[in-house]
């Protein structure tokens, strides 16, 4: 029987492993992925919106050589965490079930063909959103060209690109691809740049697109994806374009069918998991979330800036849950 079981290895689960060790216990933490597997898969020349006090968690130090930390620190900075506190990390090992019993949750894993199952009587998912994007929900999606994240503009020199979206995924990848040679055009929904683009970027792209080095569709949606072009429409009017490559920027959304089958209530309104917010634990005993999971449709308003301090309140809960059982 282990002690918690923390599922996913992001920056809030990893916090809330810490939090929960500080207390003197012994948390399991199950990654499907890579460790930190959503920042690893960011951007490789990314910069954090963030300074790196905001970033830190277990309040040890992240000490960076700039003003804001880049991806590479941010790897860097959460295996040392893991080693400082000495984590029990599971990476690579995929939840493919979990179900409730008498005295609390089992979790049943695959790893290398390879089954196992975890008992405990405190669950926490802390699984992100990353994993699953938002959709266009357009014919041709299913493209080999089409894809909802992005690394690297090299492979793209020379192509024409489309980034959808207008937020700072989209604007950093467009600026990217550009600087790359890539021959990049961009379709929003919007009639502008949301107010959450970097303030750094945003003149920069907005030069850029002034320039005539990328091309800006606004209020565009996509109607079709074809493989050597893209079908867009502006207010009524169907157009084409040749294209090569799609990067669909247009956000993610968290995962709640563990949570469903585990009888946790989510919200029909918010889409988030009904939760005590000083406690973090959902209406099912023993089960708790954290990270940007609790935020449910609005997805952009927890980020690991918030999302590290559900940690602190989940095991401070387990702790007094102990404590009261004990005596």
């Amino acid at each position: 029987m282990e002690d918690v079981i923390v599922i996913g290895a992001g920056p809030c689960g990893l916090s809330t492993a810490i939090e929960l060790k500080k207390r003197g216990l012994n948390p399991l933490v199950i990654e499907k992925g890579s460790l930190v597997n959503s920042v690893y898969h960011f951007p490789t020349a990314m910069q954090f919106f963030s300074t790196p006090e905001l970033l830190e968690i277990g309040g040890l130090p992240f000490v960076t050589a700039g003003e804001k930390p880049s991806r590479h620190e941010a790897l860097k900075y959460y295996r040392a965490a893991v080693k400082a506190f000495a984590l029990r990390v599971n990476t690579y090992e995929r939840v493919v079930g979990v179900e409730r019993e008498a005295d609390g949750f089992a979790v049943h894993t695959e790893k290398q063909s390879t089954t196992h199952t975890y008992h405990s009587s405190k669950l926490v998912v802390a699984t992100g959103y990353y994993d699953s994007p938002n959709m266009l929900g357009v014919p041709g999606e299913e493209l080999p060209k089409v894809h909802h994240y992005y690394t690297d503009g090299h492979p793209y020199a020379g192509l024409n690109v489309l980034v959808i979206g207008g937020k700072n995924s989209a604007v950093d990848a467009a600026m990217d691809l550009y600087q790359a040679g890539a021959r990049v055009t961009m379709a929003y929904r919007q009639e502008a740049f949301t107010k959450s683009v970097k303030p750094w970027v945003k003149p920069v792209i907005e030069s850029a697109l002034n320039k005539g080095w990328i091309t800006m569709h606004w209020n565009t949606v996509v109607k079709e994806i074809a493989p050597e072009h893209v079908v867009l429409e502006k207010e009524g009017e169907i157009f084409s374009l040749p294209n090569h490559t799609v990067f669909a920027m247009t956000g993610y959304h968290p995962q709640t069918k563990m949570l469903n089958r585990l009888g946790a209530t989510i919200d029909s309104d918010t889409g988030a998991p009904v939760h005590d917010s000083d406690t973090m634990e959902t209406e099912v005993p023993g089960l708790y979330i954290a990270g940007v999971i609790a935020a449910g449709f609005d997805a952009n308003s927890i980020f690991i800036e918030n999302g590290r301090f559900h940690g602190g309140k989940i095991a401070a809960h387990i702790q007094e849950r102990i404590e009261t059982a004990t005596g």
